[in-house]
């Protein structure tokens, strides 16, 4: 049986990984959502709900729905909450992934949540923008602040050590065209 290749895109919030994601989508490259993935096992998993109801002190779902603000809260408190999460979260969402079947995978911390060490990954391709452009996405996406979009980002590794441990990088500055880097990458 013939291994598969499996390929990652990363980068901080609102480099773009997503609309990237949907480029090869358009192509007919399915993508594996690992935000989406993690917030559905989240939703589904009783135990994975138990165990961050556990961490947090606060429940995880409230009315039906995810609980994203203390969540949200708790991650951004400090690294070691972060990985606490990450932990619970991110074996479940790898199985789910191997389970896929699918050789494209979108993770926002692929390596600071370790979820390269959870599963195989053969490339990594990592989307960035300059932190202005970052900004301005999260605000208009997020309905947030300017001042807590730049706190999201600062919690994140800084985008120019996620390049440098990646095989590719695409970027995205509202300038260089994407469909011609995705082109040669591909």
């Amino acid at each position: 049986m013939e291994r598969r290749i499996i390929t990652a895109i990363t980068g901080g919030i609102g480099s773009g990984k997503s609309y990237v994601a949907s480029l090869l989508r358009k192509r007919g490259i399915e993508v594996y959502d690992c935000d989406a993935a993690a917030k559905q096992i989240m939703r589904q998993s009783g135990d994975i709900q138990n165990a961050l109801a556990e961490l947090i002190g606060k429940p995880v779902i409230v009315d039906g729905q995810l609980n994203k603000r203390a969540i949200a809260e708790f991650l951004l408190e400090s690294e070691r909450n972060k990985q606490a999460i990450n932990d619970i979260v991110h074996p479940a969402v790898a199985r789910d992934f191997e389970q896929s079947g699918l050789t494209w995978i979108e993770s926002a911390i692929l390596f600071e949540s370790n979820f390269n060490s959870r599963t195989h990954i053969d490339r990594v391709v990592c989307v960035v923008a300059p932190k202005r452009v970052r900004v301005k996405r999260i605000v208009e996406r997020d309905h947030i602040t300017a001042s807590q979009a730049r706190q999201w980002i600062d919690s994140q590794t800084p985008q120019q050590i996620i390049a440098r441990q990646s095989d590719y990088v695409i970027v995205n500055d509202g300038v260089k065209d994407i469909e011609q880097q995705l082109e040669q990458l591909l």
